[in-house]
This record gives structure tokens, C-alpha cells and sequence, in this order.
């Protein structure tokens, strides 16, 4: 049971890189060492927080295990928790 970490490698705004945070064992769990780590809630998109490379060594500090990105899938996915995007069905309008 833990919060998992990635590298910060994804460029986003702010000319930042970021890191994916998750649990492996609870939204709860996740959702708590967020608001220690001070990371807001609009950071939480579907299964995992999108956060900051500011904010990586401090989350690191708190607990949080860093793991490769392709690990940190692979246990979010043997957890249950992973949430995947909904693909439009075939020849529908993503309205419909």
C-alpha cells in the first residue's frame, strides 16, 4: 500500500515538467497525502494527480515511493484503481 511517484518527464504548463501521483490502494490515500503535499483538488484528473516537478522531492520526503512510469501503470492497474479514458464509440459524435 502506497503512493507511487513518477519522474517529472511530461511537459506541461508553466514550461514545467510533471510527474503522475497515485495509490495502489486507495482514492482516500491518495486523495490525503494530496492535501498534505498541498496539491489542489483540479490537479486530480480520473485515477492519479497531475503535479508539478516543484513539488516532486518534497512528495519523495513525505512517502511517496518513486517508481518508473511503466511501474507506476503496472500497479495502478493490479490495484483496480486505474480509471482509463473513454474512447467515443464508432461512428458516434462525442456529444452523443
Amino acid at each position: 500500500m502506497s503512493v507511487l511517484i513518477d519522474r517529472p518527464n511530461w511537459p506541461g504548463p508553466r514550461g514545467l515538467l510533471w510527474s503522475h501521483l497515485v495509490s495502489d490502494h486507495s482514492y482516500e490515500e491518495l486523495h490525503g497525502f494530496a492535501r498534505v503535499l498541498g496539491v489542489p483538488p483540479r490537479a486530480f484528473d480520473r485515477d492519479h494527480y497531475d503535479v508539478p516537478e516543484t513539488v516532486y522531492d518534497q512528495a519523495v520526503l513525505l512517502g511517496a515511493v518513486a517508481v518508473s512510469s511503466r511501474e507506476l501503470v503496472f500497479r495502478l492497474r493490479a490495484s483496480g484503481l486505474r480509471r482509463p479514458k473513454r474512447l467515443p464509440l464508432a461512428g458516434r459524435s462525442p456529444a452523443e
